[in-house]
């Protein structure tokens, strides 16, 4: 769940400078599963449940939906699936990218007034963006697989915990456990921090209609996108939501839920996992079938090489 913030910084607020960045990193380093593995490792509830394929002034979104999808998913999985040094990089990367958004908000949003400053690797923002990570990344999973118990959420928050210092994101400003990152999501998605300006409403509409790809965007899928947001941002996005986009996202799920878990594992788990996996058995390059699962999910034949 995406969910645009009227303003992501306000004055005095801490920001993620390199330096920052940098600290973080070192204690990733300490705690990494290896250098090979990166981050996690095969045991770890975070590549168990990611493997699974289940902004405006400046963003492309708009102008190639494609490969802003490509771009996304190249980042966060090269820093769960890629080696040590590619997660690395790709820490250095986004910050760097993170550290060019920052300006004035051309309108008010919300509680936000026209001029207040944002600016993208304010600590608030980046815990935001680590939140719906988490929460999209277990909601998705538990649609179409069996639900974690509260024992493996416990865990994977755990390991969305070290995530976070890919963000650069200090442990002391993160919920200590599970039950209060719920309570923290659900404080967010009850607030007016979270408010749907026109600008987030004519992408969300735009993204939906599939527009701008050559993607046809099934009305299954947009009843589904309806259901899971809270029903006071669904009226905000002016999404509807009726009996028959209830009864069609029943089908779809349901329908997921029958076919999924019976699908090939190649097929399954997306490209980066698969290339992690074959990393871990000695190849020093993905398989065919990886490549291409790769050119799905991050639009190249494999992670990008750890170099910042």
């Amino acid at each position: 769940m995406a969910y645009q913030i009227g303003a992501m910084e306000t004055v005095g607020t801490e920001i993620v400078h390199a330096e920052d960045l940098e600290r973080e990193l070192t204690e990733l380093r300490r705690q990494a599963a290896g250098s090979l593995a990166g981050l996690f490792g095969p045991r770890s509830m975070t590549w168990r449940v990611d493997r699974e394929a289940a902004i405006e002034q400046h963003s492309e979104t708009f102008a190639d939906p494609i490969r802003r999808f490509h771009r996304t998913f190249s980042i966060v999985f090269t820093m769960v699936f890629g080696t040590l040094e590619q997660g690395l990089a790709a820490a250095r990367r986004l910050n760097r990218r993170h550290a060019d958004i920052h300006g004035l908000l051309p309108s008010a949003a919300g509680p936000f007034a026209a001029g207040s400053p944002y600016l993208a690797n304010s600590i608030p923002a980046l815990c935001w963006v680590h939140a719906t990570l988490t929460d999209t990344a277990l909601l998705a999973h538990d649609l179409v697989l069996p639900a974690l118990t509260i024992e493996e959420r416990e865990r994977y928050y755990a390991e969305s915990k070290l995530f976070a210092g890919f963000f650069g994101i200090p442990g002391r400003c993160l919920p200590a456990s599970w039950p209060e990152f719920a309570q923290y999501l659900e404080g967010m998605l009850r607030s007016d921090s979270l408010t749907v300006t026109p600008a987030a409403r004519a992408m969300a509409h735009r993204l939906l209609s599939g527009a701008d790809t050559w993607l046809p965007i099934p009305a299954s899928y947009r009843a589904l996108t309806a259901q899971l947001l809270p029903p006071h941002l669904r009226n905000a996005f002016a999404l509807h939501y009726g009996e028959a986009e209830e009864r069609a996202a029943r089908r779809l799920v349901q329908l997921v839920r029958r076919i999924y878990p019976h699908l090939p594992m190649r097929l399954r788990h997306v490209g980066p996992y698969q290339e992690a996996e074959q990393r871990l058995a000695g190849r020093r390059s993905p398989d065919l079938m990886a490549r291409m699962c790769n050119r799905i999910w991050i639009g190249r034949a494999d992670l990008p090489k750890g170099t910042a």
